[in-house]
């Protein structure tokens, strides 16, 4: 059976697991290690990538990752190969380095990101990298500390993070230990790293229980979330119902998307597409950046052309965008 395709979108969650070939060592040492987080870095920052969460481990490593102005496969086959050349060459040793493709599964923000962040903190934990949770705000290869403000990491979007726990920092950061430690007895938590349905309902005695039940949800091993998540991931990605492209067969077409977001924002239409930097006028550029991304499938470059921006501008819009559009609960569609 042919291995299923990538799933991927502007604004998507990644939680991104790499491993060595046979479980062997990808990092012999701190420098390997300093080179990865370099090559890292410059990725993330190139392609305006926020990373929540991160961890080295002996043989693997975990990301959590939204995606930005390239897709998550783009950044992580120059990553890959990069490292895995540059690993190859100072140690004197030839052919693969990881593990077959590398994981990446498509999580529901609002469910499973703190779940995640803590998830992935832990692991130098549970790893035995480090003896108790104590040491884990100094352990130089995790994110955790960056959170706390032990450590500095330019890439890591730590300030995304602290504000689900409070609105001051301190507070925030207060929290966050709190929610960590309450995470360490809950020991290797498969359902989150897991296959399909099983890993979004909890493990198999949800599923079970469903099933007794007569409640079916539709299940994806690339997926985290709840079915209704798995059905809108899906059918997004365009593998049921193409909802990509649905939009522009139903006359959807950029200048009406224009019109809604004028409509929704109060800017004017001609506003909506120029190049005012206005805090208000920015915000419903931002918005029609993300939907017609989402909703028309447009391209980067197009979107780039026709707005007379920058790919990176573009790339950041998108991402102010899908923001804006959760907050204020925004949606747009062809009207009836």
């Amino acid at each position: 059976m042919p291995r299923k395709s990538r799933i991927d979108a502007p604004g998507a969650l990644h939680h991104v697991i790499a491993r060595g070939i046979n479980r062997q060592q990808i990092f012999m040492d701190d420098a390997d290690r300093k080179r990865f987080l370099d090559r890292l870095g410059h990725l993330l920052s190139e392609s305006q990538t926020p990373c929540y969460a991160w961890a080295l481990v002996g043989n693997h490593f975990h990301l959590l990752l939204q995606s930005g102005g390239k897709p998550i496969s783009h950044i992580m086959r120059r990553l890959l190969t990069g490292y895995a050349v540059n690993f190859n060459r100072r140690h004197k040793r030839c052919g693969h380095l990881f593990q077959n493709r590398y994981k990446s599964i498509l999580c529901q923000e609002d469910s499973y990101l703190l779940e995640l962040v803590r998830y992935i903190h832990l692991n130098p934990l549970r790893a035995g990298l480090i003896e108790s949770y104590d040491e884990l705000s100094s352990f130089a290869f995790c994110g955790h500390g960056v959170i706390l403000g032990r450590s500095k990491v330019e890439w890591q979007d730590t300030d995304y993070v602290l504000k689900m726990f409070a609105a001051k920092r301190h507070a925030a950061r207060q929290r966050y230990e709190e929610y960590m430690k309450k995470g360490i007895s809950m020991g290797s938590r498969p359902e989150l790293v897991g296959g399909g349905l099983i890993r979004s309902l909890g493990g198999w005695s949800a599923v079970k229980a469903m099933r007794m039940a007569h409640a079916y949800q539709k299940g994806d091993e690339r997926i985290l979330g709840d079915g209704d998540f798995v059905q809108e991931v899906l059918s997004a990605a365009g593998e049921r119902l193409e909802k990509r492209f649905r939009p522009a067969a139903e006359g959807f077409a950029f200048s009406r998307l224009v019109a809604q977001v004028a409509e929704l924002t109060g800017v004017p239409v001609d506003q909506v597409v120029s190049p005012d930097r206005s805090r208000h006028i920015s915000q419903a550029r931002s918005l029609l950046c993300f939907w017609a991304i989402r909703e028309l499938g447009m391209s980067q470059t197009d979107l780039a052309l026709r707005l007379q921006l920058t790919q990176s501008a573009v790339s950041q819009a998108i991402q102010r965008g899908r923001r804006l559009a959760l907050e204020m609960n925004w949606s747009i569609g062809p009207k009836k």
